[in-house]
């Protein structure tokens, strides 16, 4: 039966086109033990949370949890409430993320009962979404589907919160903003170290192959190594695009050479969406840079 269990497990992670590699070895034990119509909506929602293509995919994730969270999971409660406490995809609101903790921590969910400690819970009803079969209530339009990179990281589990360390020290050494560091971070990774993509970026700061290579990077999946790898290539970057933090971040995507192509943020939908999420969180037009670490892109030759 736990074979079987596996199997089926495994075949909807392929259909909800998530990566084992995206989720922790914790959450894979926890959603394989969730019925299997609870397990397929967790794992449509962390698909949602990771899909940068979509303005509005934490949104479409707090549905999911909502109607997981009404068939009684806690880790859906849990997830939903960490939702209502960044104010990703759905308006923060500390009650309703204190009430969503505390009903999942009725059932023994350790990470919700923890979350209680950090918030005043107050007496207030769940969120409509949970009470009924309607929508969740969406973000303001200019927070519809980021949070800032203080709230994000507010509502981070104590269990990622040493990569917090990681990256100030880091970030100090090769003079990076350590919150430009964190905000690429959460749209890279979501704080997963063992996150790969199919283009076999990997890690924290999901480097590919060439950049791993060129930074110096023997293994993507050490986080100490891979924000190094990751904050050494941002601060080219930076010096690159003369401080130019929108440049920086859509190189950091689509690699320096598309952006030299188009003159700028190149088209792609991904890139275009993935700046706006970063700058979202990361709402910097400049950055200083060291300008002798490369010659500056051609662009600005281009641009007189």
């Amino acid at each position: 039966m736990n074979k079987l269990r596996r199997v089926m497990f495994a075949m909807l992670v392929t259909v909800a086109n998530v990566s084992y590699a995206e989720l922790s070895q914790h959450e894979l034990e926890t959603f394989n033990h969730e019925p299997e119509v609870i397990r397929s909506l967790l794992l449509r929602a962390v698909d949602a949370e990771h899909d940068v293509k979509n303005v509005d995919s934490d949104w479409q994730a707090a549905r999911f949890y909502c109607q997981a969270s009404r068939l009684g999971s806690a880790e859906a409660q849990f997830r939903l409430g960490m939702l209502y406490a960044s104010g990703k995809g759905v308006p923060a609101n500390r009650d309703l993320a204190a009430a969503m903790f505390a009903t999942a921590s009725l059932q023994g969910h350790y990470e919700s009962q923890k979350m209680l400690e950090t918030v005043e819970l107050s007496m207030v009803d769940l969120p409509p979404c949970v009470l009924a079969e309607v929508e969740p209530e969406k973000a303001p339009l200019e927070h519809a589907h980021v949070a800032t990179i203080d709230q994000y990281v507010a509502g981070l589990p104590k269990d990622k919160r040493w990569i917090l360390h990681l990256v100030d020290t880091i970030s100090a050494w090769y003079k990076v903003d350590a919150k430009l560091v964190l905000s690429i971070i959460s749209v890279e990774s979501n704080f997963v170290t063992t996150a790969q993509s199919n283009q076999q970026a990997q890690g924290l700061m999901q480097l590919i192959p060439d950049t791993a290579d060129r930074f110096n990077v023997k293994n993507a999946f050490n986080a100490s190594q891979n924000i190094k790898g990751g904050v050494a290539y941002l601060r080219w970057l930076l010096a690159y695009f003369k401080g130019d933090v929108a440049l920086a971040v859509a190189a950091y995507n689509a690699g320096e050479g598309s952006v030299n192509k188009y003159n700028g943020i190149p088209p792609f939908p991904e890139t275009r969406q993935y700046v706006k999420k970063v700058q979202a969180r990361y709402p910097v037009k400049n950055h200083s840079f060291d300008g002798t670490i490369t010659e500056p892109s051609p662009i600005f030759k281009r641009r007189g």
